[in-house]
């Protein structure tokens, strides 16, 4: 019975932009955007995760997309329990009948307040886990990324998301410095928006700015000159409306976006111990998440840390592999809880 019990703890990367599941011994098994879509007449879920994403900006009046996840946090409590328990029931189908609820390891921001922390835990308990334990999001990827994090020595790692940049100095198993912002790839799909509304007056859906970023967008000018053509509605006729917009200008939108990166990154150096600081320009910084991806990313934040910097081998599933990994030191958690020395609610 206690095999049962102990092979069917999960690990959530509850993020922003995708839910990530990973099950003890098997891996990460569900990847799904964090996306429900909601019937507001008759209160019905009428989709959740990719089906539900696939209907942003083409649904009916009666039927609302909802990311109930902004910037790390929750921001509409109930549908995040709904989303939640069908993520758990997606994962648990194959589970033995005698098996008790899973223990649920569950990441959350470092720089999340007390209150969004509960708010996070009542969730996952709601959905139905037996017990559930925060892990700071940094921590998680660090793990993820195959980083050292239990040895004292300096490990950096800038973990760009969806809805947060988390960036973190790790030694002995616990985070020495940490800087949260909530500057990431949804603030970058939103920066090529409305570039593309200010420059062409053309209105474009966050699927396709999504696409852009993916397809030609890069954190500094690159030696190529690339071109692709994007469709939208043209904000003085009405009409639809196809242009074609360069790598350069895409580039030009995502400036400010990936500066405010750089300065989380360079502000959380500034307070990091000397010695630790020698590991690190030793070991170099260590990029995870979907944002890693940004063409260049790399090459700017080297430049202005004069640091080696690297892609985690496995960017878009570090936090959820570390978040699993973390499992095994489940007692650990239980009694030193790992999020960061939190802000005030005041």
């Amino acid at each position: 019975m206690g095999v049962f019990n102990f092979s069917q703890d999960l690990g959530i990367d509850l993020g922003t932009a995708n839910t990530l599941v990973f099950v003890k011994n098997k891996g990460v098994i569900l990847r799904e955007p964090s996306v429900v879509a909601k019937n507001i007449e008759s209160g019905t879920i009428e989709a959740v995760g990719s089906s539900a994403r696939n209907m942003i900006g083409r649904t009916p009046g009666n039927i609302q997309v909802i990311k109930p996840m902004k910037d790390g946090v929750i921001a509409d409590y109930d549908t995040t329990a709904i989303m939640m328990k069908y993520y758990l029931k997606k994962a648990m189908k194959n589970r033995s009948f005698f098996a008790k609820k899973p223990n649920v390891m569950v990441c959350v921001p470092s720089g999340i307040t007390m209150v969004e922390e509960r708010a996070v835990i009542d969730a996952t308990k709601q959905a139905g886990a037996r017990d559930a334990f925060p892990i700071a999001e940094p921590f998680a990827a660090a793990i993820g990324a195959g980083l050292p994090v239990w040895e004292p020595t300096g490990s950096m790692i800038v973990d760009i998301g969806g809805g947060t940049t988390e960036v973190a100095v790790i030694s002995l198993g616990g985070i020495v410095t940490s800087q949260s912002v909530r500057t990431a790839g949804n603030k970058m799909d939103e920066a090529i928006i409305q570039f593309i509304r200010k420059h062409y007056n053309l209105m474009i859906g966050e699927r396709s700015a999504e696409s852009l970023k993916m397809d030609i967008g890069s954190a500094g000018d690159m030696d190529y000159e690339e071109e692709i053509d994007i469709r939208g509605r043209d904000l003085l006729t009405g009409l639809p409306k196809t242009i074609s917009i360069s790598a350069k200008e895409i580039s030009q939108a995502l400036l400010e976006t990936v500066q405010s990166i750089v300065e989380a990154v360079k502000t959380t150096l500034e307070k990091t111990p000397p010695e630790l600081a020698a590991d690190i320009m030793d070991r170099g910084i260590v990029l995870s998440g979907g944002g890693a991806l940004l063409k260049n990313m790399e090459n700017v934040i080297s430049e202005e840390t004069k640091m080696p910097v690297f892609i985690a081998e496995n960017p878009l599933d570090s936090v959820a592999i570390g978040t699993g990994k973390s499992l095994e030191y489940i007692q650990h958690f239980r009694s030193h809880p790992n999020v960061f020395v939190r802000p005030t609610t005041d």
